[in-house]
């Protein structure tokens, strides 16, 4: 069954309020909020933009879009090959914030948070970047590659707009580290599952639960969990002890062949399993 609840024709609550009602919302409804990873771009431009809409109709509460980039140093194989394919069809930065806007267009509730490295950033102009994202509908950044030790400027440049920068924890962050991010993050914090890259793995990680307890100790701001849940079961699991879900390499993989419809409703389809474990 397609679950519609994030289809509101009404006004955009934009930025940090956004994403703080998706998480409130999913709390109210007793489950973890589900943010799949989408490359723009991939497969192509308007296929992506149509499994992006997809997601949100199968009950995304929010959505991480990805920003092609050749140098993706925090993601797999499988969000390597998107990039690389997106890149190939000359997705530029333009054609994402447009992407922005067609999904904002139709879907104004929907938290819909740019993923991509500082380079490109820097490169379009960070004061540009920002008030483009700002202008096409976007809540949020997150910079994999961004520690928040030099994340100042941007953070001062975002912070007009209301919009957040999600900071990461990993399993290794020292006590230091966890204190850093809790005193500074906005919206929730992206707690990454194990140590290494993006990409499907066949279990959760066993220290998984102690480290959510541990980031939970020092912040009452929501926690997603991202990097290697691919399975209905994982998402579970994961949704028992964490506020949110993130998920990316195994929709991708989902729409790895096929014609363009056949991709979307592969995704479509994965998408409701993950939503319904949430």
């Amino acid at each position: 069954m397609t679950i519609s609840s994030n289809v509101l024709h009404v006004p955009h609550i934009h930025g940090v309020t956004a994403i703080a009602d998706a998480f409130t919302r999913a709390k109210s409804e007793h489950r973890a909020t589900f943010m799949p990873y989408w490359m723009i771009g991939y497969p192509d431009l308007p296929t992506s933009i149509a499994i992006v809409k997809a997601l949100i109709e199968s009950g995304a509460d929010a959505i991480e879009l990805g920003i092609p980039f050749s140098d993706p140093l925090a993601d797999g194989p499988v969000i390597q090959l998107a990039a690389q394919i997106a890149l190939d069809n000359h997705t530029t930065l333009a054609d994402c914030f447009d992407a922005v806007r067609k999904i904002r267009e139709s879907y104004p509730q929907t938290p819909l948070l740019m993923m991509g490295y500082f380079n490109p950033m820097l490169a379009y102009g960070l004061d540009r970047y920002i008030a483009d994202a700002a202008d096409a509908g976007v809540d949020g950044f997150v910079v994999p590659d961004l520690p928040p030790e030099e994340s100042d400027e941007l953070l001062n440049l975002a912070n007009p707009y209301q919009l957040a920068l999600i900071e990461f924890l990993a399993p290794t962050s020292s006590s230091d580290r966890i204190q850093l991010v809790a005193a500074t993050a906005k919206g929730f914090i992206y707690l990454v599952s194990v140590t290494g890259v993006t990409g499907a793995r066949e279990a959760v990680a066993a220290d998984l639960s102690s480290f959510v307890s541990r980031v939970r100790q020092a912040t009452t701001l929501p926690l997603s969990v991202g990097f290697g849940i691919s399975r209905p079961e994982q998402a579970h699991e994961v949704a028992q002890i964490a506020d949110g879900i993130i998920v990316g390499s195994a929709l991708i993989k989902a729409a790895a062949v096929g014609t363009n419809t056949e991709r979307i409703e592969a995704v479509r389809s994965l998408a409701i399993e993950l939503r319904g474990a949430c």
